[in-house]
């Protein structure tokens, strides 16, 4: 039986979603502010988090933040923002989700399922392999200048290093191994995080203005009326 943990400082929302989940086969465990519930995340042996981000005592920013310092268990962001900002910043922190404010409980229990199953048959969960390496480290490379060594993590645009967020290695990643497809914002989503993904879309643009920030327009290109390509 999974454990999930909410820290919410809205009781309303709080004991409901506890109902909820209960009612669901989930066994729960809530915290009313950010101090207690990193303390909490930390302290207990949780599947999942449900994480407010407008909290007292830590933000849930902040919680989550300190919590990536030393767990890697799933966090879904509850916000009542609406800035894609606020969104991008959670997920490069490490967030696997989120869900705005108001939100309907079926949904937020789909996510919940899906973030489960894929935690379920995420590799790092599974025993080591033969103890072998490969011997030739994965290099992808363009045209354009951008080379990205998928072992390392290294990337670097004509000769330069350049530091991305995991989640900007991710989705360049993608964009290198399909060279020459036309990828749609969906797809990117869908691949990038690794489930079909409940969030807009424009994410994708937020994360590919940041990569062109940090190399150059022309490495990523904008198709009209689909996505993104790299050629």
């Amino acid at each position: 039986m999974s454990r999930i943990l909410i820290i919410e400082d809205e009781e309303k929302i709080s004991r409901f979603v506890e109902l909820e989940l209960s009612h669901e086969g989930y066994e729960t465990g809530k915290a009313a502010d950010g101090r207690s519930g990193l303390d909490e995340a930390l302290r207990g042996d949780y599947d999942l988090v449900i994480l407010d981000i407008m909290l007292p005592e830590l933000s849930g920013i902040e919680v989550l933040r300190r919590l990536r310092k030393e767990s890697d268990v799933p966090v879904i962001l509850l916000t009542a923002r609406d800035s894609v900002t606020d969104k991008v910043t959670g997920l490069d922190m490490g967030a696997n989700d989120y869900i705005t404010k108001p939100f309907a409980i079926e949904e937020l229990l789909a996510r919940i399922r899906v973030i489960l199953r894929t935690a379920e048959r995420d590799p790092k969960n599974a025993s080591a392999g033969d103890g072998k390496e490969d011997a030739n480290p994965a290099v992808l490379s363009t045209p354009a200048g951008i080379e990205l060594n998928t072992d390392s993590h290294a990337v670097t645009y004509r000769g330069q290093p350049v530091e991305l967020t995991n989640r900007e290695f991710i989705l360049l990643r993608i964009l290198m191994e399909n060279r020459g497809v036309a990828m749609s914002r969906e797809r990117l989503l869908s691949e990038a995080w690794g489930y079909d993904y409940y969030g807009e879309t424009n994410i994708i643009d937020v994360y590919v203005r940041y990569i062109r920030q940090k190399t150059a327009d022309e490495v990523i290109k904008t198709i009209r009326g689909v996505g993104y390509m790299i050629d």
